[in-house]
Formats: structure tokens, C-alpha cells, sequence
């Protein structure tokens, strides 16, 4: 054991004596400062840049034609068609809560369960009238069906632009933003108007020849 220990020690001196004698090998390569640009400034000289050379105008004016674009015609609703014939089918908006519905003090409302026809409460004062303002003979047709409601029709557009149409009707016009309507009430081709009757919703999807 002790003959152990003098080893160790002598390996201990030896290395101490080597690294006291160490050379200076010199700078093998190129060295450099550590130097991290912070990120705000890098963000900042970029926008700069751009701002010199035009294109960050040239990317605001994209993005504001983008945006006039995407309010002046949204997205039209896929998967609809042109009525070739005419198909008339009832939708009942009857529901069934499936929790209990309660005040701010945790009072019950209306308990899970309860069936309900949203129609028994509030009746729809205007015909619905869905249609593509991209097609001009939907349009035409769609005028026809106003007249003809004596204006009790809300216009909804499926695609096409429901500011220009606003401006050559005069009178308000909606869009059915992702076709949650139409999907709800089933509907596969337009133009197509809905009404009320009694407790349901009647669905006429017009014919255009």
C-alpha cells in the first residue's frame, strides 16, 4: 500500500513539473472575438435595409391589396352547385342541451336534457335567400325572388362580392363566412330561399334553366 501511495506521488510531481514547464505553441489559426449581434438590432437593420430598397413598401402594398381582396370577394363556400332542379325539404331546429345551463350565482336555468325549437321563441322576419353573385343569372333570379318577397329577403351570398352587390342593390347584403349556414341547413345547390312554417324551416332550392 505505501509503495502504492510513493507512486501516485511521483506521477503528481512529474505532471506538476511538465505543466510548470509548458512551451507557448503559438496561435495555430486565426482567432476572433465572441461577439453575439443582439436580435432587435439584427431585425431592425434588416427592416432598414428593406425600407432603402423599396420592398418593404412593395410587401405593404401586397398585404393591403391581400386584405381589400379577401373583405371585397371572401372565400366562396365549396362543394355548392347551380340548382338545375328544383328540391324542397324541411329542416327542424328543435335541440337538446347537453348540460345544465346556469347563472352567474350557479342558479339553474334550464337543465340537460330540455328539448327546445329556437322558432317557439323568436320567429325568422325575413325569407333567407342564399345565392353565388359570381353567376349573373343567379343574380337576376335572386332580384326576381326579392321582388317577388315584396323585400322581406335577406340576401346571402355563397361567393362573389357582397360590397359591390351592396352598392348596386342599395341595400344591405350578407356573407355566409365558411358556409356554416348552408351546411347546417343542408343546402347542395343555390339559389335557394328559406322560410318558416310553423315550428320548421322550409328549404326551396330554385331552378335556374
Amino acid at each position: 500500500m505505501a509503495s502504492l501511495v510513493r507512486a501516485l506521488l511521483l506521477c503528481a510531481l512529474a505532471l506538476g513539473t511538465a505543466l510548470a514547464h509548458a512551451e507557448n505553441l503559438g496561435t495555430i489559426g486565426p482567432t476572433y472575438p465572441i461577439a453575439e449581434q443582439n436580435l432587435l438590432d439584427h431585425i431592425m437593420a434588416t427592416l432598414r435595409q428593406k425600407e432603402r430598397s423599396g420592398e418593404l413598401q412593395r410587401l405593404q402594398e401586397l398585404a393591403q391589396a391581400r386584405a381589400t381582396q379577401t373583405v371585397r370577394s371572401p372565400k366562396p363556400v365549396p362543394g355548392l352547385s347551380r340548382a338545375a332542379t328544383a328540391r324542397t325539404y324541411y329542416f327542424d331546429p328543435t335541440f337538446t342541451l347537453d348540460r345544465n345551463i346556469t347563472d352567474e350565482n350557479g342558479q339553474l336555468l334550464f337543465a340537460a336534457g330540455l328539448r327546445k325549437n329556437p322558432l317557439d321563441v323568436v320567429s325568422l322576419s325575413k325569407h333567407l335567400l342564399f345565392f353565388d353573385a359570381r353567376d349573373p343569372r343567379q343574380v337576376a333570379r335572386a332580384k326576381e325572388l326579392i321582388e317577388t318577397y315584396q323585400g322581406r329577403v335577406k340576401p346571402i351570398l355563397v361567393g362573389g362580392s357582397y360590397l359591390d352587390l351592396m352598392k348596386a342593390w342599395n341595400r344591405p347584403v350578407f356573407y355566409d363566412q365558411e358556409g356554416a349556414l348552408v351546411r347546417k341547413l343542408g343546402i347542395q345547390a343555390v339559389p335557394a330561399i328559406v322560410s318558416q312554417e310553423g315550428s320548421r324551416l322550409r328549404i326551396d332550392e330554385v331552378a335556374i334553366k
